[in-house]
């Protein structure tokens, strides 16, 4: 193995492989502990890919944050993200179909042991940088752990050409879908959470979103924090933004429409003129005998 590992860490994973390799399908608790002790540090790419994991509760609380019925998880890794995207609960509490996940990762094995994992998902092997080629889109989400800063790669994402890469990867994700969720490292996001919505400078932000005009929200109040010690071999500070086109476009409008009414030229109003009421007629006994009202 590639990673240092514990004898249990290590004891673990070769369990999860022997489950990834055995010919009959998974039950849902196999499948889960594939999820939790496939472990990336016994991958050799890894650290050429910058691949690590996304922690189970923080995965489980991106749910938060998806909606829509055809998802697509970009630098899917095993599928961590998307099991939660499925988010089989609420659909079924809601009588609403199982949702149509499509996961894309470059790296054939975790594409192996990802599609024992999540065999209903649609699994493609491919450089993410090449999916705005591939037509698979519309979708309605798009989520996405990616790899962090300056990752080698292939070309560039559309409208960036920055050196980090999970804005390489949020720019293809707004060529596919109208909404996304993605975690990234603090640093890159435009705000930060601790008792509240901090708004922050990131000059690395600031960059995409000018080459981009894509525009990154906050969630609902996800505390990365609380899972930062559950991430494998590394204890990084992320934040989850939200990208809604929904959103940008509405709010767009409403600022074009005040700056309309702001920029028109005042118009003097005639005053307006108040007619009296006449005084009621009286009865004058007119010759049809008829009574005027």
């Amino acid at each position: 193995m590639a990673g240092k590992l514990s004898k249990e860490q290590a004891k673990r994973h070769n369990r999860a492989c022997e489950l990834v390799a055995s010919k009959r399908d998974l039950t849902q608790s196999e499948r889960e502990f594939v999820l939790d002790h496939y472990h990336e540090s016994a991958n050799t790419g890894r650290t050429l890919d910058g691949a690590f994991f996304t922690p189970a509760e923080l995965a489980s609380e991106m749910h938060l944050v998806i909606s829509g019925d055809r998802i697509i998880d970009l630098c899917a890794g095993i599928g961590r993200l998307a099991w939660h995207a499925r988010d089989l609960v609420t659909r079924h509490f809601e009588r609403l179909p199982p949702r149509e996940i499509v996961c894309v990762e470059k790296n054939p094995e975790y594409v192996r042991v990802g599609r024992r994992v999540l065999p209903e998902a649609t699994w493609i092997c491919a450089d993410v940088l090449d999916v705005p080629g591939m037509n698979l889109g519309p979708f309605d989400c798009a989520i996405s752990n990616p790899p962090f800063g300056r990752i080698k790669r292939s070309t560039n994402a559309p409208g960036y050409r920055g050196p980090l890469f999970e804005f390489h990867v949020i720019a293809i994700a707004e060529t596919l879908a109208r909404r996304g969720a993605f975690i990234i490292p603090r640093d890159s996001a435009p705000f930060r959470i601790e008792r509240g919505f901090v708004d922050q400078d990131s000059p690395a932000y600031e960059r995409f979103h000018r080459e981009t005009g894509i525009l990154l929200r906050p969630n609902v109040g996800i505390p990365t924090d609380d899972y930062r010690d559950q991430w494998r071999d590394v204890t990084p500070a992320v934040e989850i933004v939200l990208h809604n086109r929904d959103e940008d476009e509405l709010e767009a409008q409403a600022e074009r429409a005040a700056h309309v009414e702001q920029s028109a030229p005042s118009r003097k109003r005639r005053p307006r003129v108040t007619v009296a009421a006449p005084e009621a007629a009286q009865d004058t006994g007119s010759s049809n005998g008829d009574t005027l009202f």
